[in-house]
């Protein structure tokens, strides 16, 4: 009885044994691409002035701007990698991973940092994750959330700027040019304007599920107010356009 017992023993041990085996057999024969992160690094001489368009699937996109006549792109991929192949047409730098992996069920977060002359125009989009834009003053700044994720533009100076998402907040601090066109839009979350004081601007914001419209330094500019839900009119002389939309949370004015 004694020596059916201990032969049982050993022979569960040899099998926990040769299964353990045979799962690190699979795992070492996994290809690395499986599980480590990929890089791509690129640099493209660029005039002051050129333009970034880029389209991303999901990750975060950092843009900051900087002295040099350079365009630095870095970007990590998480597996599965995604195809990338960008463009340097006419004085504008193309990424468009959503063209690049057409076709493909899936694809890992692309998460980029991109360095531009402080002229430059950015235009960037994704479909889920975090845009942020900073010290950045040429003709267009546009970041624009398909679905889920947060807008961060800092020093911003640019005579047109357009921040959309459906869930996240957004947040701007920068100048009102004259004649200029701003535009902020969300579903749900909160939008945060920081601009001087003296800024001059025809105003329309909306927040009609919740009210929540907090002017702050401009609450004594005879501002109308129409149920609560909208409040437009004139800023100081009314040479630019700023519209802002929140369907299901809040918009706060903030002194620069």
């Amino acid at each position: 009885m004694k020596l059916k017992v201990l032969f049982n023993f050993f022979a569960d041990k040899k099998t926990t044994i040769l299964l353990l085996s045979v799962v690190f057999f699979f795992v070492s024969a996994a290809p690395p691409d499986v599980f480590a992160q990929k890089k791509f690094s690129r640099s493209y001489p660029a005039s002051k002035n050129v333009s970034l368009k880029l389209t991303n699937r999901s990750g975060t996109v950092t843009v900051e701007g900087w002295e040099r006549d350079e365009v630095r792109i870095s970007a990590s991929m998480e597996a599965p990698a995604a195809n990338m192949t960008p463009q340097n047409l006419s004085g504008t730098i193309y990424i468009n991973l959503v063209k690049d992996n057409q076709g493909r069920k899936e694809v890992g977060y692309v998460n980029f940092r991109i360095n531009v002359p402080y002229n430059s125009s950015v235009n960037i989009e994704t479909m889920m994750g975090n845009l942020n834009v900073s010290n950045v003053r040429g003709a267009l700044v546009r970041a624009h959330i398909t679905s889920e994720g947060d807008i961060t533009l800092t020093n911003i100076s640019a005579g047109a700027v357009s921040a959309e998402n459906v869930i996240g907040d957004i947040f701007f601090d920068g100048d009102i040019q004259s004649d200029g066109t701003y535009r902020f839009t969300s579903t749900r979350g909160s939008i945060n304007i920081r601009i001087p004081f003296g800024s001059s601007f025809r105003l329309v914001a909306t927040a009609p599920s919740t009210r929540r419209i907090s002017l702050g330094p401009f609450s004594n500019q005879g501002l109308n107010f129409g149920d609560g839900r909208r409040v437009f009119g004139k800023v100081g002389g009314g040479s630019a356009t700023l519209t802002v939309t929140n369907q299901r949370g809040s918009i706060s004015f903030i002194s620069r």
